[in-house]
């Protein structure tokens, strides 16, 4: 896929980001897979990479900081973002406590990218169906790190 560069006063209102992270195994070989799209659900990017060996919440958080990174490009006024890890949703929406010393410092990454969107910004949990072009990315990086 065509990556779409943004330019300088875009004015992009809201943008979603679906981002998951899976791990073979827990821990195990570990790969994440973002897709960035427009409020209309037009794709604007995507992309995965092979993180190495982690756990699966820890993939989970990674795609999520990779893709805020990402994100940072466009400057948009507001930021929908779809995960289907319950946990991490929770943890970043402060209702569930970081317990695990391994996710503390991943989500305080997050917490950090997102503090510039205010108030502007939602984080929801959907079902895995709802998430299947993250998902797929994450097996293709997966797949491509195992055949080489």
């Amino acid at each position: 896929m065509r990556k779409l560069q943004p330019h300088s006063g875009a004015g992009l209102k809201k943008l979603r980001l679906r981002a998951d992270g899976g791990a073979r195994g827990n821990p195990g070989p570990a790969a994440i897979g973002v897709v960035i799209e427009d409020e209309d659900g037009m794709r604007l990017r995507t992309f995965h990479r092979y993180i190495g060996r982690a756990t699966n919440n820890q993939a989970e958080y990674q795609a999520l900081i990779d893709g805020l990174k990402a994100i940072e490009e466009w400057k948009p006024d507001g930021l929908d973002v779809f995960l289907d890890s319950k946990l991490v949703v929770e943890q970043i929406n402060g209702r569930w406590r970081v317990k695990e010393p391994e996710l503390q410092e991943l989500h305080r990454q997050a917490l950090e990218l997102l503090h510039p969107f205010g108030d502007s910004y939602s984080v929801k949990h959907v079902d895995r169906s709802q998430n299947k072009g993250a998902d797929k990315l994450v097996n293709m990086a997966l797949d491509e790190r195992g055949k080489g």
